[in-house]
């Protein structure tokens, strides 16, 4: 596509996401079947917009699912992943190796050989991780447990794509060629192109490896260099870069490049730019996926459905019935709710975006037939669009009739009310907040996300609302009009700051009261423009420290103020720190000479004479000090 043509095409593309996104949403359907919807109507089999070039749109539309797993690797800390090892490890594992072997033992006995059975199960043991987890957090699901087993599953499955890959060239090299005859062309993989399956094999090792060396001793140094720049443009255009980069290095092997994104992703967790890499990829990776979406819709082979209706439909219903009646066998055996247990089941229920690639690279190395391969691909690609409506499905007839139930009618209990304090998150730091402004006899309106953490809450007393505060509507309803403050308690660094930005943008009345995790996460709502930061640790750190100095000595007058000390100086040193915190030489300097002035203040304070007015409050030295005596020939009173 050159000149008049590429702008006729982003014409294209951008209006039918414009018009039908907004109508699906409106439906009650999600963004991404509005997507689907588009893609279909815009495609071959409807209006013919695109035609043949769809496939081109395509390629350069999967870039959005590299970026999408750039940012789920940025989100794996070492102590996230130790966290859900028991879902990843055992929830995950268990998925995919039992849909796997389901479909291999099917494949079998309807006479492929064993190598298209394992290349069968491997490949639509897949779910997509693209719409389920914009599903998912576009419900504002995905923090709880159902969202979190499926993100631990997609995540094991994204993982292991990789050994997936590594291998398909063995099952080829196991019969010589495989059932698919002599070896696809070579559409990608240049470097590894003519090595036997054990060499392939090796060139993928090899790939991995250098990704994760390359992120771990070459990456970071450089992005520290880069960001002395202090040129946003430049931190946004290496990050870009470094997604390139990765996925080009998996295209020259042969591998989808989605991968590369997602380990340089995992090695860069750790990093001080993880959340400045995830802010400037953010809005790339949103429209790259939308487009994704669109381009499936519009490459679905209607042809190939039309000459195969009964086929391709039994093929879809025995994946989509297979696999959701595995998930929620699995999600009983992890002990999940009824209604979370379904919506998992639901969630999951269909192929995956890499399908795509592993059936291409399957045909491309000979080890399953095209003709085996197409019918397979187009039945993915429809169930992925089954998956939308299959949520819908749950959110709209199951879940009411089975799982944790909406009792009251939220906006109309609430409007009603007109309380003066909107909570977001009753969870173990809101719910000490909750608790006292309740006993205190202050209306507050709490909204939480967790289905079943909100049915416990209701057990004992508590009126929580369930729901995502993030929701323009949902807040309206909950009376943030008439409320003055907005307390954001919730337990998550990216919602928690969708969620300030809503509020400043929609009712910018409400002084924001905003809980931190740490001083990462106070620097970014300071940037956002919150003036009442708290972070969780702080004030309970504060008052270990200070039983710590009494308990060694300290007189209690010398530790509180100590600790009082301690919080202004470390309060001002996050407000100044934070405008700094982009040039790393700065930051660590002025960091050290806060640390260091810090110190000399308190030791200079140790100096100072006791104080008789200090010391007086301090009933514990009192109680057990003796009494003064009464001077000599003192009357008796």
């Amino acid at each position: 596509m050159h000149g008049e043509a590429l702008f006729f095409q982003a014409f294209i593309y951008l209006s039918a996401a414009v018009v039908s996104v907004p109508i699906a949403k409106r439906l009650g359907l999600g963004s991404v079947l509005g997507y689907l919807i588009a893609g279909v109507v815009i495609g071959p089999f409807a209006l013919d917009l695109v035609g043949d070039r769809g496939q081109d749109v395509m390629n350069f539309a999967e870039f959005g699912v590299v970026m999408m797993l750039f940012v789920i690797g940025l989100e794996l800390q070492p102590q996230l992943l130790w966290r859900m090892r028991g879902p990843i490890l055992g929830l995950g594992g268990l998925q995919v190796t039992a849909t796997a072997a389901c479909i291999a033992v099917i494949a079998l006995a309807s006479g492929h050989s064993w190598q298209v059975g394992l290349a069968l199960g491997m490949t639509l043991a897949l779910s997509s991780t693209a719409i389920v987890l914009q599903s998912l957090t576009e419900k504002g699901l995905l923090r709880t447990d159902s969202g979190q087993a499926s993100f631990a599953v997609l995540l094991f499955q994204d993982i292991a794509v990789i050994p997936m890959l590594a291998l398909m060239p063995l099952l080829a090299s196991a019969t010589g060629h495989g059932e698919g005859g002599a070896h696809g062309a070579n559409h990608g993989g240049a470097w590894v192109a003519g090595l036997p399956g054990w060499g392939k094999t090796l060139a993928v090792l090899g790939a991995v490896g250098a990704i994760v060396l390359a992120g771990r001793f070459l990456v970071q140094p450089a992005f520290r260099f880069i960001a002395r720049t202090r040129l946003r443009e430049i931190f946004t255009a290496a990050a870009l870069l470094l997604v390139i980069g990765t996925a080009l290095l998996m295209t020259r092997v042969g591998l989808s490049p989605a991968l590369g994104a997602f380990l340089a992703g995992v090695v860069l967790a750790n990093s001080e730019y993880r959340h400045e890499l995830e802010t400037d990829i953010e809005p790339f990776k949103g429209m790259l996926l939308g487009l994704f979406f669109i381009a499936v819709g519009a490459s679905i082979d209607f042809g190939l459905i039309t000459s195969q209706p009964a086929s391709i439909a039994a093929k879809v219903a025995c994946l989509v019935l297979l696999k959701f009646a595995i998930l929620f066998v699995l999600g009983r055996a992890f002990r999940m709710g009824l209604d979370q247990n379904l919506l998992f089941a639901f969630a999951l229920a269909q192929g995956g975006e890499f399908g795509f690639v592993l059936f291409a690279f399957a045909a491309q190395n000979g080890v399953i037939a095209a003709s085996v391969a197409s019918p397979w691909i187009v039945s993915i690609a429809l169930s992925m669009g089954l998956t939308p409506l299959l949520l819908l499905l749950h959110e709209k007839l199951l879940r009411p009739r089975l799982g944790t139930r909406e009792r009251q009618r939220a906006t109309d209990a609430i409007e009603a009310e007109e309380n003066p304090v909107i909570m977001a998150g009753f969870g173990r730091f809101g719910h000490v907040v909750g608790r006292l402004l309740l006993a205190n006899k202050i209306g507050t309106t709490v909204l939480d996300l967790d289905s079943d953490h909100v049915d416990l809450l209701r057990k004992l007393g508590f009126k929580v609302f369930f729901g995502d505060a993030s929701r323009h509507d949902l807040l309206r309803a909950a009376g943030a009009e008439q409320a003055k403050l907005m307390i954001v308690a919730i337990d998550d660094v990216d919602r928690s700051l969708e969620l300030v930005r809503l509020v400043q943008k929609h009712f910018p009345h409400l002084t924001i009261l905003a809980r931190a995790f740490g001083r990462p996460h106070a620097y970014e709502l300071l940037d956002a423009g919150v003036d009442h930061v708290y972070r969780e640790t702080l004030d309970t750190s504060l008052r270990l420290g200070a039983d710590a100095l009494r308990m060694l000595g300290h007189r209690s007058y010398q530790a509180q103020r100590a600790a009082k000390t301690f919080r202004r100086h470390d309060e001002e040193s996050v407000r100044e720190l934070a405008a700094m915190r982009h040039d790393r030489g700065a930051y660590l300097n002025r960091a050290r000479d806060r640390i260091r002035h810090l110190e000399e203040v308190l030791q200079a304070d140790l100096a100072v004479p006791d104080r008789e007015l200090d010391a007086a409050w301090e009933t514990v030295s009192l109680r057990s000090e003796p009494a003064p005596q009464k001077p000599e020939g003192s009357d008796a009173s």
